[in-house]
């Protein structure tokens, strides 16, 4: 079996309430279940029974703009410690508060709840834009119920990689390489490649140029002490486009990619793609700086 060092990780990145931003970290546990303490939080629409994402832009249009992190840091085999959430208005709730909910619906003027487990019936409102030939299903400019997670998998009668409850889209782990962001920052220069509009676990400072972990799936990552198993190319959707901070709302970036990196996903079509899905094959700690070996 061939070993090849592919490079270093450079950053690693928790989002301990899905859809909001979240912590970057010096080390991190990877667990079965993924980054420990990731998306271990989630919003819930009361009224629809639905998750909340920023992938319903016109519902939750700032989400991407709250941020939660640990007050504590999450243990394996311990139930996880509260979060402390700042909202885009500069106010703050903790997890753990009697009003926390209260707080929330006021500020996104929806009826939700904060959960930490996903209805078994997983569904969000997923907006499609209208920016070309993204989806080999063709919606556009629609809004569309969609199941992720075990509810995905359970629907399309397959095995799934990401536990009941979890509020993972499709798999529990995801990579990315500085290489990809680079070359799209080369393709367009006038927009603004961010890692944070990725929302990855595991950046990589990559030895080579271009989208090398196109190359990558179905083979195995030993980064630090876990090995992940690269699963699929993760395919984009309309929240790499929106503004969140200082960056701001660029349709241009879907559709850089749906040019230049559009690649196939299983069996499901060819997606614009930046970056894999994994799952984690051993656990184990990872660090900034540990080397990557591709086996």
């Amino acid at each position: 079996m061939s070993h090849t060092v592919v490079g270093s990780v450079s950053e690693l990145w928790r989002f301990p309430v899905k859809s909001m931003r979240g912590e970057q970290l010096d080390q991190a546990d990877f667990t079965v279940r993924g980054l420990l303490g990731d998306r271990t939080y989630a919003l819930i629409d009361a009224d629809s029974g639905k998750v909340v994402s920023a992938k319903s832009v016109k519902l939750f249009p700032d989400i991407l703009n709250c941020r939660a992190a640990f007050v504590e840091p999450p243990r394996s085999g311990a139930q996880p410690p509260p979060v402390k959430i700042v909202l885009s208005d500069g106010a703050t709730v903790r997890s753990d508060s009697a009003d926390v909910d209260r707080v929330l619906s006021d500020h996104f003027k929806r009826n939700v709840r904060l959960a930490q487990v996903a209805p078994e019936d997983y569904t969000i409102d997923m907006y499609h834009p209208d920016l070309g030939d993204l989806d080999p299903a063709g919606p556009k400019d629609v809004v569309l119920d969609q199941k992720l997670g075990a509810a995905y998998f359970a629907d399309s009668g397959q095995p799934s990689p990401v536990a009941a409850g979890a509020f993972f889209d499709l798999f529990p782990a995801s990579v990315l390489t500085e290489s990809t962001i680079d070359r799209l920052n080369e393709l367009r220069p006038d927009s603004q490649f961010d890692r944070r509009r990725f929302r990855m676990n595991v950046i990589i400072k990559a030895n080579d140029a271009g989208f090398v972990e196109n190359e990558w799936v179905g083979r195995d990552l030993k980064i630090g002490h876990a090995r992940l198993r690269i699963a699929v190319p993760d395919s984009r959707c309309v929240m790499t486009t929106l503004a969140q901070g200082k960056l701001a709302r660029d349709p241009e970036i879907l559709k850089t990619l749906a040019r230049h990196n559009k690649v196939q996903v299983g069996d499901a079509g060819k997606f614009p793609c930046a970056g894999v899905y994994a799952v984690v094959e051993e656990p184990g700690l990872v660090r900034t700086g540990d080397r990557v070996v591709l086996t």
